[in-house]
């Protein structure tokens, strides 16, 4: 199945999603981190935290965190949770290339390390892992359905799936607020900051058309996961999802 999300790509319509996604996190990767705490007013530090904590009962020791960007869930997951052996994967070189200098800088290149992977196709073994996490990278994917089956193939069964995501509002008045927001906030810090004004146009476009709450609920279920729930975070600004394979 597609989803509207699938066909919306950051600069043009001829060349595949996953490559312009490669491209445009490439090209905003020296000010991603800085960006994103602005537009989140630092909010996003809570919600990892949040993430996080849904994993400490199951102590899980052999993490990926899928689509790890510059690596500040990677590292926080790390912190948290002490696992034997955490890797961040992403198609973003240039993202992945400040996570490594992060990671370096807090003596932890041993602990986490990171690997360009496609997560269609992801090259690990069935039954690797037993936890996956996914913060605000899962409405880049180019075919979500295959994503999330890669993520339940490579993780032992009873494994734990957290995935944060931003999402729309839908109540007076946060849901009018947030639309606003995404429609000129985000586009505008994102030409000054970044200088990709395309990149910030195809953000918030992304919130809004992926899949949320109930639905989203039920293509995770479809991939195989169990007991999948959901809970909306900051009046509904984000979305934490968590599963058992």
């Amino acid at each position: 199945m597609r989803y509207p999300q699938e066909e919306i790509k950051p600069y043009d319509s001829e060349r595949k999603k996953s490559e312009q996604v490669e491209q445009m996190f490439d090209h905003i990767a020296p000010a991603y981190d800085k960006l994103n705490h602005a537009l989140s007013m630092g909010i996003d530090r809570y919600w990892r935290r949040k993430a996080i904590n849904r994993l400490r009962p199951f102590k899980p020791q052999r993490i990926m965190d899928v689509a790890t960007g510059t690596g500040d869930f990677a590292l926080l997951a790390y912190r948290k949770l002490l696992p034997k052996q955490l890797i961040g994967t992403d198609i973003s070189e240039g993202m992945m290339a400040i996570g490594r200098q992060k990671v370096a800088q807090a003596g932890l290149s041993e602990q986490i390390t990171f690997a360009r992977e496609d997560c269609t196709a992801l090259s690990f073994a069935n039954e690797t892992f037993d936890a996956i996490t996914v913060a605000f990278g899962i409405r880049n994917f180019d075919h979500l359905d295959e994503g999330l089956s890669e993520m339940c193939r490579v993780l032992l069964p009873g494994g734990q799936l957290v995935i944060l995501e931003l999402t729309t509002p839908d109540f007076f008045p946060m849901k009018q607020l947030f639309s606003l927001y995404a429609k000129i906030v985000i586009p505008l810090l994102g030409k000054l900051l970044s200088k990709d004004h395309s990149a910030y146009r195809y953000l918030p476009a992304t919130i809004q058309a992926f899949p949320q709450g109930e639905v989203m609920q039920e293509v995770i279920r479809k991939a195989g996961f169990s007991a999948v729930q959901f809970e909306r975070l900051t009046g509904g600004i984000c979305t934490l999802y968590t599963a058992t394979k």
